[in-house]
């Protein structure tokens, strides 16, 4: 992609009202802008972003077998009547009401719905277990959003929802989900520590969030030392019984690891899993006839994955004072290409059409050395190829570890191979 026929647009400077380092990159690296409070536009490089996240989630949850299905964000109050949650959840649901006066809300989850799809479906333990997912926006109405994508009013979800005709076959469907949330950080390049926690309004009695390490994290949390060893294994069994709380659910007094034993960092929560049985499934009526004819309620868990609330949690755990540095899974362009004179434009132009232009982000623009090396800082794309004036003159040019800041002379061909092949 050429910088001069994109859409690109950075700031300089700091925004006053962003208090936190993803909020003010998203914004200064031209990633999002906001167009209400707590309600954000994608442009184009950050959607490039939320799609690689995205993708690398629908990957995984493909290969547990779950199945992707597409659900209304406009829900009937009256699915929330039956489930008793409509009064219960709260001022953050935005209720509304359409023109033949019935009252309909923005879902901030689809429990309900989820239940509603399979309820006059299915019908014998047969066909169980299933699990449905989908990646969709829903709507919260905060009432103080803050640190933009963090915690905004509306946002880029994975639910997915589990069906089971007992209780054994559901906590299995549990652990798959809380090994494939595993598999998905660590695909992002992220260290996932997965701690016990409150159901809240989701309800039910079993339930992890994940959170991710980030030195600027919002959550303080307290783990078993021998919790990265045991996430190399991604044993559910193992990582499920170790010690790992956040906040105020640890009590020193009460800790049963020995002090010496224990990681404190900060972290960011970025999924949350629950258990619930048959809080939904029984009073809307959800059954399956079992092989001895015996009528149960269906088993049922949710999965949630904050896709949007991701980009901003990534930023938060790599970056530096010049910008962000983007996980090569996740970047919105492998690679910058950088023209800094106009004299090897054509050297420029070759290294561009060698490599899979999908993955280059061309500056060719005419503005100066020092806006071009913090525009690309800025915006944390892995590795740099700066093209000056040894190109012309010796066919050599500079390739840039984002990450590390090393700086490595190469020859042309040289560097096209390495790219092509990464």
């Amino acid at each position: 992609m050429r910088l001069s026929t994109y859409y690109l647009p950075t700031l300089k400077e700091k925004p006053s009202h962003a208090k936190i380092i993803s909020h003010q990159y998203s914004l200064r690296a031209g990633l999002i802008k906001q167009i209400a409070s707590g309600i954000y536009a994608w442009l184009p490089l950050g959607l490039r972003v939320l799609k690689n996240i995205e993708n690398i989630i629908r990957d995984e949850m493909n290969k547990s077998g779950a199945v992707e299905a597409l659900m209304p964000c406009i829900q009937p109050a009256n699915l929330w009547r039956e489930s008793g949650r409509y009064d219960d959840y709260g001022k953050e649901m935005l209720r509304i009401r359409d023109r033949h006066e019935e009252d309909m809300l923005f879902g901030p989850t689809h429990e309900e719905v989820a239940t509603d799809l399979i309820r006059d479906m299915i019908k014998s333990y047969k066909d169980l277990p299933l699990c449905l997912y989908q990646i969709q926006w829903k709507f919260r109405d905060e009432v103080r959003p803050r640190y933009g994508v963090m915690r905004g009013r509306e946002f880029f979800m994975k639910d997915a929802y589990s069906f089971n005709a007992d209780y054994g076959s559901s906590l299995s469907s549990y652990n798959l989900m809380y090994k494939t949330y595993i598999k998905i950080f660590k695909r992002m390049g992220l260290t996932p520590i997965g701690v016990r926690a409150d159901t809240g309004p989701i309800g039910g009695n079993l339930s992890h969030e994940f959170h991710i390490l980030a030195n600027t994290g919002e959550s303080t949390l307290y783990y078993d030392n021998k919790f990265s060893e045991l996430l190399e294994s991604e044993d559910v069994k193992s990582l499920k019984s170790i010690y790992a709380v956040a906040d105020d659910m640890h009590d020193p007094k009460t800790c049963p690891i020995p002090q010496e034993q224990l990681s404190v960092s900060k972290g960011i929560e970025i999924g949350h899993i629950f258990y619930f049985g048959d809080k939904y499934s029984k009073p809307m009526n959800a059954k399956v006839t079992l092989r001895d004819g015996k009528n149960v309620n269906i088993y049922m868990g949710s999965y949630g994955i904050g896709v949007s609330r991701l980009v901003g949690a990534i930023i938060e755990a790599f970056h530096d004072d010049k910008g962000i540095i983007w996980p090569e899974a996740v970047a919105p362009f492998k690679i910058g290409l950088i023209n800094l004179q106009t004299k090897v434009t054509e050297t420029a132009d070759k290294i561009y059409k060698a490599l899979k232009s999908n993955e280059v982000l061309y500056d060719d623009t005419e503005e100066s050395v020092g806006v071009k090396f913090a525009r690309m800082d800025l915006i944390g794309l892995p590795w740099q190829i700066i093209v000056g004036k040894k190109a012309a003159s010796e066919n050599i040019v500079e390739i840039k570890n984002r990450a590390t800041g090393k700086v490595e002379e190469m020859q042309i061909e040289e560097a096209i191979n390495l790219f092509s092949t990464k």
